[in-house]
């Protein structure tokens, strides 16, 4: 149970971190939900912030796909990255039981801060890679193990799907469908392994009146940002998600 000055806390702070979280799927399709993540863990614990997440991303994925409409879905990338994102939730799951998410949160953090600093390294510029099955199969397993860890799915498909150099718009709205997919499987292993109180459902309503707001807020950004400009700011995330990671890990 949430003692009431949390509680009271969690009411103020919370809708802020979903604020931001639909800002960015509305920007950006998804993958930067962790960014949002630390706001709710200042006023609550860890897991019942999970829990109330996890429905919560579903709602800001319906209403993130009124802009981005199938126009702007990669089929061919979907095909490959989606069949074994089950796996890898299963997975994910199954390591939340006997393996410190530090180790992973770490691994995952240096991979990310590595693959940014190779992008920054070269001026903003990447080099690119065309189509790949295996990768895109190995992006959504990896992505499903760390989507389900904590919440930090964003990482190993943008590697994979930044290099593919898609317009701005597919960009947004592959990653949408992908994240979409993602949440649907999560949401209740996450409801099982952090049953919500009473509390935390009554605030999960209330935070997801800001959804609305949020993912439209971030597509009127991703409108006014030039292609060139989205992806920096890609990779901007991708380092300070990295950046997060890493601290949660070396922290423990």
């Amino acid at each position: 149970m949430i003692d009431l000055p949390a509680l009271d806390a969690a009411w103020l702070v919370a809708p802020l971190g979903v604020l931001v979280i639909a800002m960015l799927k509305g920007a950006f399709g998804g993958g930067f939900a962790l960014l949002g993540i630390p706001l709710l863990g200042l006023v609550m614990d860890p897991l019942q912030a999970g829990a109330l997440l996890a429905p919560l991303f579903l709602v800001m994925d319906l209403f993130a796909f009124r802009y981005w409409k199938p126009s702007t879905w990669s089929r061919e990338e979907l095909r490959v990255v989606l069949p074994t994102v089950p796996l890898g939730i299963g997975v994910g799951a199954l390591l939340i039981a006997v393996l410190p998410k530090n180790w992973v949160a770490t691994v995952m953090a240096l991979v990310t801060l590595c693959f940014a600093a190779k992008w920054f390294a070269g001026r903003g510029t990447v080099v690119a890679r065309p189509h790949s099955a295996p990768r895109g199969l190995a992006a959504g397993f990896v992505s499903g193990i760390t989507t389900m860890l904590a919440h930090s799915g964003g990482p190993p498909i943008a590697m994979y799907l930044l290099p593919l150099q898609l317009p701005k718009a597919v960009y947004a709205g592959t990653t949408a469908v992908f994240f979409f997919v993602a949440n649907i499987f999560k949401v209740g292993p996450w409801l099982f392994v952090a049953e919500p109180t009473a509390q935390t459902w009554w605030l999960t309503a209330f935070c997801g009146l800001f959804c609305p707001l949020g993912v439209w807020l971030g597509w009127v950004l991703h409108s006014r940002l030039d292609e060139k400009r989205l992806y920096l700011w890609c990779y901007i995330l991708l380092v300070a998600t990295g950046l997060k990671l890493l601290w949660d890990g070396l922290m423990g």
